[in-house]
């Protein structure tokens, strides 16, 4: 947890960024940039190659969601990229979960919660309430069906896996995985790492929206124990 962490704010209020910098350098985090708008968090991002960056969705010139695609897409080894939104759900959010971001955040996230989680997503974890982003995607992968999306094929994956990938899509965490698959913590972890590569995907959020998108897991579903399976 001592290791030095990277980050760039990117919001049109300069007060939200401000307060953001103050929490993170209270919290142990070095704030090496700060932008306004989408064009300039690209800008700063190039400059400063951080580790992680605060993305406000809804900025003037270029849009959050836009930025993010832009930064993932333009980077060999992309920094990590957290949502700020006013609302949990939110399209955008949904849209910029599917581009590659590893979770969202609400603008009146609590300090502590705000450093834990740039230190998470650090790790390369994804940071997202399963409840949340599963009615997320149940509210509007439908709607976006036409679109070029997430889906992938999963022949590659084994029974395994897609009952991991279908237990994480329905909410559940490691721990829960491991419990109802009888398994441990580091291997149900194992199997995780091996479908984000199988599949192509950054990180536990792409997984969820994937397995909607890909038919997997439809809305509506409930969420089903790993031992019922």
């Amino acid at each position: 947890m001592n290791e030095q962490v990277r980050v760039v704010i990117a919001d049109d209020q300069a007060l939200v960024r401000s307060g953001f910098g103050m929490i993170l350098r209270a919290g142990g985090i070095e704030v090496v940039g700060e932008a306004g708008t989408g064009e300039e968090s690209i800008e700063v991002v190039r400059r400063t190659v951080p580790d992680v960056v605060l993305m406000d969705i809804r900025m003037p010139e270029l849009d959050g969601l836009e930025a993010t695609r832009r930064i993932l897409q333009g980077h060999s080894s992309p920094p990590r990229i957290i949502i700020l939104t006013t609302f949990d759900l939110d399209r955008y959010v949904y849209a910029a979960l599917r581009a590659g971001a590893s979770g969202f955040l609400l603008k009146d996230v609590s300090p502590e919660h705000l450093v834990a989680a740039v230190r998470l997503v650090r790790t390369g974890d994804a940071l997202l309430s399963p409840a949340i982003t599963r009615r997320l995607v149940e509210r509007f992968a439908s709607r976006d069906a036409g679109e070029p999306g997430l889906r992938r094929d999963l022949s590659a994956l084994t029974p395994r896996e897609l009952q991991v990938l279908q237990s994480l899509a329905g909410g559940l965490s490691n721990a829960e995985l491991a419990g109802g698959f009888h398994l441990s913590e580091a291997t149900v972890k194992t199997h995780v790492a091996r479908i984000l590569s199988k599949l192509q995907l950054r990180d536990r959020a792409q997984a969820v929206v994937m397995a909607y998108e890909s038919g997997l897991v439809t809305p509506g579903d409930q969420a089903q124990s790993a031992g019922e399976r």
